[in-house]
């Protein structure tokens, strides 16, 4: 029997926003409140993992902390089935995350090829937390999804994942603010910049980061087909 993963999405509200995300330049990206119907969103909030069991995932370019999924190794794609450590809630969500329906919608969203789960694990940062503008140009196929649980935040309080035009924190043209039951996400490319601004106050800026890309039993991730092509160059 197939599993009912109804009321988790609000999927109305994500596709409602689908023109707007594949029209936007100088890559595409978007954001999505209210992305988590609201029972669902309280479950997670609610049994979202302390970050003192997170792990510092800092070096040059960030200062953040890091807790992975299961027994997923770092650097490694995440680790499939449960995680007995989390909620029925996190568990339920990171089975939806795998499934059909899931990636389908979020495929139809983005206009992109994505057919598989390849990362899923979550970051937060604390007062001093940051992460400079960079770009991963790993695609073709890539859709990064950052999904916000943090109350109270204010406008114009850095925090959220911005997108900018350029590898220049002064040329941001997106930054959310309203960082409770939300999401940013972007499709990855040569002109995907994004980061976080340093936090300057004493908060915790909680978050669940879900990576989808294209796979194919031939070439394996098209993020590891891109690479080989660039090795061979």
């Amino acid at each position: 029997m197939l599993e009912d993963f109804s009321g988790i999405i609000n999927w109305k509200n994500l596709l409602s926003k689908s023109e707007n995300f594949q029209k936007n330049e100088p890559f595409k990206f978007g954001f999505i409140e209210n992305i988590f119907e609201t029972t669902f969103y309280n479950k997670l909030y609610d049994s979202y993992p302390s970050l003192d069991t997170f792990e510092d995932g800092s070096d040059w370019s960030k200062s953040q902390l890091v807790r992975r999924w299961g027994k997923t190794l770092p650097k490694q794609y995440v680790d499939p089935g449960n995680d007995s450590n989390m909620s029925e809630e996190w568990n339920k969500l990171k089975r939806y995350a795998e499934s059909n329906e899931f990636i389908e919608n979020f495929r139809k969203f983005s206009g992109t090829k994505v057919n598989k789960l390849q990362q899923f694990h979550f970051i937060a940062y604390r007062q001093g937390g940051f992460q400079l503008p960079h770009i991963h140009n790993v695609g073709p196929n890539t859709l990064v999804l950052m999904f916000y649980l943090s109350k109270g935040w204010k406008k114009g309080q850095s925090g959220g994942t911005y997108m900018a035009s350029e590898v220049d924190e002064s040329k941001i043209i997106f930054e959310p603010y309203d960082l409770d039951n939300s999401m940013a996400l972007f499709h990855d490319g040569p002109k995907a910049v994004h980061g976080t601004r340093v936090i300057s106050e004493n908060v915790e800026r909680r978050a669940l980061q879900i990576t989808l890309e294209e796979w194919s039993e031939k070439d394996g991730w098209s993020s590891e087909k891109k690479l080989s092509m660039k090795k061979r160059i």
